[in-house]
């Protein structure tokens, strides 16, 4: 358990940008990240500096702290400094579970960020990371191992997918609000999944990564662990992130999703590196192809008329704009509709026959 602690303080501190400390209700220091992540000086005070070294606070230092009404906060709280006591402001994210406190997550982040923020992505992650420290400190109740279970509920056979469900929706709850983020892209040799994750079927190029939400359709935190885990995978590396979903029944729709938005995001410039399901757009109808139609083969197979195609149907049809995205003269953009109907016998001027394209040309890029 205690290094599962150390992986939670480790990715606050990262999150928030800050030294973390986590004690239990006691004072006693239970794990700390000693060094901000993004290169900045590490904040020390009297009390982080005694903590850290005799493993725990003075019963003057708790007593502050209590004071402060620290022992019933729910919520992320700010701490004031006191500088004649050498004690620096603090970000207290309570760490809790089946409504008590089991113990405290310190942030010295230098007043940075706003306890209240409800839109703030990195606070809303670490709220769910301080929750998860509640969860292991209650007793072990630790997402760290339902890897197994979440691949055998997304891609087992029908009677392992059953048994897997009902072993989620044990530990889970049935009505849980729950995500899945999709990572795609190769694995670096020695690279720990994260939390809750696994390896799915035999594609070794993708993990899912199961998200507690903190409230129903808040997905700011499954969009805050996609992008911390792709920081630590190679360059060119997608993630997709799924709708929310009630409870573990609804995961293997969100496992389709999730992959989905993963490869639109791998070749969609303007939704990489990070593309959510709810946000493809026009993207899932291509998705949802089988291969590209027949018909745009010839297209296919050149390069140049096919980028000339696809921009002019991203951009509505209009001469002007694909011009301008294509850097070429207007001429040369209509000479070029030209070779594709001559090429396809395919008229981009009907609604169908655009349809049909944009939608093959894009299932092609998916390949």
């Amino acid at each position: 358990m205690r290094d599962d602690l150390q992986d939670v303080v480790d990715e606050v501190a990262r999150l928030l940008r800050a030294p973390a400390t986590l004690e239990d209700v006691d004072f006693t220091l239970l794990a700390f990240a000693a060094h901000p992540l993004d290169g900045g000086d590490t904040a020390m005070d009297a009390v982080r500096t005694r903590s850290i070294l005799g493993r725990g606070s003075t019963p003057d230092t708790r007593r502050w702290f209590e004071d402060l009404g620290i022992a019933t906060a729910q919520r992320p709280v700010r701490t004031p400094a006191d500088p004649d006591a050498g004690i620096l402001t603090r970000l207290l994210l309570p760490v809790r579970h089946g409504g008590r406190t089991l113990g405290y997550l310190w942030l010295l982040d230098g007043g940075r960020t706003d306890p209240d923020d409800d839109a703030d992505p990195a606070l809303a992650a670490a709220v769910a990371l301080a929750a998860r420290a509640g969860r292991l400190l209650a007793g072990g109740d630790d997402d760290g191992d339902l890897g197994e279970a979440l691949a055998a509920a997304l891609t087992g056979t029908p009677p392992a997918r059953e048994r897997a469900t009902r072993t989620l929706t044990a530990r889970l709850g049935e009505d849980t609000p729950l995500a899945l983020v999709a990572l795609r892209g190769a694995l670096p040799e020695g690279w720990r999944l994260p939390p809750a994750a696994a390896v799915p079927g035999e594609d070794r190029r993708e993990v899912a990564v199961l998200v507690r939400l903190a409230r129903p359709g808040d997905l700011r935190p499954a969009a805050t662990t996609a992008s911390a885990a792709l920081a630590r995978l190679a360059s060119g590396a997608g993630a997709g992130v799924s709708d929310p979903a009630a409870g573990p029944a609804g995961l293997p729709a969100c496992w389709a999703q999730a992959r989905t938005a993963a490869r639109v995001a791998a070749v969609a410039p303007g939704l990489a590196p990070v593309a959510r399901w709810s946000e493809l757009g026009g993207w899932r109808v291509a998705a949802a192809l089988p291969a590209p139609d027949p018909a745009v083969a010839p297209l296919l197979a050149d390069p140049v008329l096919a980028a000339t195609a696809e921009a002019y149907l991203d951009t509505g049809g209009s001469v002007v704009r694909t011009s301008a995205a294509l850097s070429i003269h207007r001429q040369t953009l209509y000479y070029r509709l030209g070779r594709i109907t001559a090429l396809t016998g395919l008229d981009l001027a009907d609604g169908d026959t655009r349809l049909l394209v944009h939608a093959s040309l894009r299932r092609a890029r998916l390949s």
